[in-house]
């Protein structure tokens, strides 16, 4: 089944259908196998040809109309032509319908409205004069509407035929698309069955769920955890997950941001202080590992620590003992430690930045965070999770299909943080309507879906230079998205393999070249 609504704003259709406004005043709607228009926007007469508006505003016009596709379609069934080319009786000029083939079945036509091919008969305007007035049009409507409707001769003709196939054909490949992802989500779901979060942390997608099997054999464990991942992915939930199904659930669970403080500060604060140790210690202060004896210590940040730090560290790590600023006497504290990074570890080893043996120390268990870009498919499950944590009453707003396809157009450098927040900023200004629409994403999310999307031709410029600035466009992102893997493009792109490695050729977009 076909989302007609998501086709109106998907970016390379809106260049496409700008193109066909501007060089010949033809308006493009789609309709389904029997006819029937699809689309956001059925009723709204923002059509470039007054005529198409008055005309698609009546209903019996729109059956008229369908009927005259649905022919069409039959007709094109049975033969091999690429495209029909018929006149409307009810409006007196002609219309272009190319079928949406998937699968090699008719799911639908995109339909070219407002011009006439028979240069030759130039008394067919006065045609749909006529026909404007039976049906009621002023004479305004009329006289703009005669004034924007083109001749064109049948090698125009062949020009923007192909414009509303690349039409059809990025329907389909969005189609394709939607429907992928989302037999991959079912698939993955049947798989991973119902488990798709471990405590607080929500995601059914194969990164997260490996995630969950290490969780699952550290329970029992007493080992130092190193974390690792970008900012905002969850490390402080893993640490939390950690200690709340160890044997050390019970006791407490502490909290250190090491790049919170300087040196001193950190000291005073991770060890504790004697009274009058320095400026300020008006009295003794318990540290936080003395605080967290019996439970766990979680200390975020920890590439973040200087070297003087890191020797302190690995004191009480390897010993389990630590002296308190301005005191002389040794304490004990039974902790286990989680430490987390957004830093490479490993690399600031190499560099002399970090010490080696505390890096070994706290590397007994290694966790690798996925950033959210590698996990999409959990992209609908948390932006879910946010948006009913926000919500107050019983109405429950959704995401449109088109809002979450930018969603996972974007990249996310904030991770589930940013996702967060934006589930938040969305809800606000989706006001009292139940749908969030992807309009009411931030503008970074909506360019750079675009940017993702197949870059239109330009509107102006020579027809040709045009349509090959399209063609390289989509060329150059369908190899980048299948992996430079040709064949698979070509079928995509409805050419032979030769012919694409011709093109590739052509438009200079050779791997090696790209890459660089």
């Amino acid at each position: 089944m076909i989302n007609w609504d998501e086709f109106e704003h998907i970016h390379v259709i809106k260049k496409l259908k700008e193109i066909l406004n501007s060089w010949w005043n033809i308006d493009v709607v789609f309709t389904d196998e029997q006819g029937q228009m699809r689309g956001a926007n059925l009723n709204a007469a923002n059509y470039c040809n007054p005529a198409v508006s008055f005309l698609l505003a009546k209903d019996n016009l729109k059956e008229s109309l369908g009927e005259l596709v649905k022919k069409s379609l039959t007709d094109l069934r049975s033969s091999d032509n690429r495209y029909a080319v018929r006149k409307w009786d009810a409006a007196g000029f002609d219309v272009a319908v190319v079928p949406i083939l998937i699968d090699n079945e008719f799911m639908g036509s995109v339909v070219a409205l407002g011009f006439l091919k028979d240069v030759e008969q130039p008394q067919r305007l006065s045609e749909v004069q006529e026909r404007l007035g039976i049906f009621g049009a002023s004479a305004d409507v009329i006289e703009q509407a005669l004034a924007r409707i083109k001749f064109i001769d049948e090698a125009d003709r062949e020009h923007f035929l192909d414009l509303v196939e690349l039409v059809s054909q990025e329907v389909v490949t969005l189609h394709l698309e939607i429907s992928s992802r989302e037999n991959r989500i079912k698939e993955l779901n049947k798989e991973l069955g119902s488990r798709y979060k471990y405590d607080s942390m929500i995601g059914k997608s194969k990164p997260m769920q490996n995630l969950y099997s290490l969780l699952d054999k550290i329970k029992g464990a007493d080992s130092t955890v190193l974390i690792q991942g970008e900012n905002g992915t969850g490390k402080e939930l893993i640490a939390k997950a950690i200690h709340y199904n160890s044997n050390r659930k019970d006791k407490a669970f502490i909290i250190q941001n090491c790049s919170a403080f300087n040196d001193n500060l950190l000291e005073s604060e991770l060890f504790g202080h004697v009274k009058g140790s320095f400026t300020g210690a008006v009295k003794d202060k318990k540290g936080l590992f003395e605080m967290a004896d019996k439970g766990t210590f979680f200390l975020d940040e920890i590439g973040d620590t200087s070297p003087t730090m890191q020797v302190k560290l690995l004191r009480v790590l390897q010993e389990g003992t630590f002296i308190p600023v301005g005191a002389t006497e040794i304490r004990r504290a039974d902790v286990r430690v989680i430490a987390a990074t957004n830093r490479p570890l490993k690399k600031m080893v190499e560099e002399g930045t970090f010490r080696e043996d505390l890096y070994y120390r706290l590397n007994v268990i290694n966790i690798l965070v996925p950033p959210l870009r590698e996990r999409k498919e959990d992209i609908p499950l948390l932006a879910e999770f946010f948006l009913n944590k926000a919500q107050t009453g019983d109405q429950r707003k959704t995401l449109t299909k088109r809002a979450l396809e930018k969603l996972y157009d974007y990249a996310w450098p904030g991770n589930v943080r940013e996702l967060q927040n934006e589930m938040e900023r969305a809800l606000v200004l989706s006001g009292t309507e139940t749908k969030i629409a992807a309009e009411m994403l931030s503008p970074k999310i909506m360019e750079q879906g675009d940017r993702n999307k197949v870059q239109g031709a330009r509107v102006h410029g020579k027809l040709k230079d045009a349509l090959e600035d399209l063609e390289r466009e989509m060329i150059q992102e369908g190899l980048r998205r299948t992996g430079w893997n040709k064949s698979k493009l070509a079928k995509e792109l409805g050419i032979s393999r030769a012919g694409l490695i011709m093109k590739v050729e052509k438009y200079d977009l050779d791997k090696r070249k790209m890459l660089k």
